[in-house]
């Protein structure tokens, strides 16, 4: 692997902290982002190994340019938004897995690695927990479907062409830069939003839903190695352990001194459990850093914590 490394969707909540990550690590970086969802504040404002490129992987007059003297890539874009694949499938569709080839026919052409954006909503609604890659694949909705069928297309590709992929099914990422608005947004961004306003956490259900909740600067970590790892297929990108809603908002009670619940009806369809067997990705990218009280410390106490308008992942 050499040194300059493109991020597709840089900007974005994840990809900005990988971006961050690779240039603290002495890599170049090119990001691709169009902005509809990643911010340009979420990167540095000017960095001598930093170049940004404003536009769509579908535009095919970008190619080109994109690929010069690139030793590897990072594809973080991507609809992300379980309702909006639901109520627009096509353009879902679209974007998840048309974009997707493009990015694998360019990795192919230039002969380099692809890293690319997963999600652990390829397992649907498990059976047995921890979720292990081995386990089955069944998809509730259409953008589940669509990160599924990107694993294929990979894996076709490594068999036709040899290409060298990873595919990094994350499970719930929090950290700073996540956009509490959006209708992806992770819980604990829109609990602080709620706690810092003063409003009581509002909680689905009996609250006994478990998520399983890893900082995006692990998360940025594990993408960084795996570019340079020499391992194919998928891995789980987790901490491992499984936390209640009802746990986090006492946790997070507990961290800023005061808050209350508030009970509203639970969401059909909603995921009762998912918990992420870790063991692949601590032998192969290396375990995660960062507790869940010490990362709700962080997001909870600094005023860049949340926001608005990046993209986020988890729910």
């Amino acid at each position: 692997m050499g040194e300059r490394i493109l991020v597709i969707g840089g900007a974005g909540f994840i990809g900005s902290h990988t971006v961050d990550h690779l240039l603290t690590q002495g890599y170049s970086v090119r990001v691709l982002d169009n902005f509809s969802t990643g911010r340009r504040e979420n990167l540095p404002a000017s960095h001598p190994r930093l170049e940004v490129v404003t536009g769509d992987i579908g535009d095919s007059h970008l190619w080109a340019n994109l690929l010069a003297d690139i030793d590897g890539i990072l594809h973080l874009a991507a609809q992300v938004s379980v309702q909006k694949s639901i109520e627009n499938p096509v353009n879902s569709c679209t974007e998840n897995i048309r974009n997707f080839v493009i990015v694998l026919e360019l990795a192919r052409k230039r002969g380099v690695r692809v890293v690319y954006a997963s999600s652990a909503a390829v397992y649907g609604d498990p059976q047995t927990l921890p979720l292990r890659e081995s386990d089955p694949v069944v998809p509730i909705s259409p953008y589940g479907l669509e990160k599924y069928s990107n694993e294929l297309y990979a894996q076709l590709y490594e068999k036709m062409y040899g290409l060298s992929h990873l595919g990094m099914r994350y499970f719930n990422v929090y950290g700073p830069r996540q956009d509490p608005y959006s209708p992806y947004s992770g819980v604990i961004s829109r609990f602080i939003v709620q706690m810092r306003s003063g409003q009581p956490l509002s909680i689905r259900g009996d609250g006994l839903q478990e998520r399983d909740f890893i900082h995006v600067a692990d998360v940025a970590r594990a993408n960084v190695a795996a570019l340079f790892c020499t391992c194919s297929g998928v891995l789980n990108i987790g901490s491992g352990c499984a936390t209640t809603i009802r746990q986090l908002g006492e946790t997070l009670c507990d961290l800023h001194g005061s808050g209350e619940f508030s009970w509203v009806p639970p969401i059909a369809g909603d995921i009762r459990h998912s918990c992420a067997d870790i063991t692949a990705m601590r032998t192969l990218l290396g375990a995660p850093k960062i507790t869940l009280a010490a990362g709700l410390g962080e997001f909870l106490n600094t005023d860049a914590g949340v926001d608005v308008g990046a993209e986020a992942v988890g729910a």
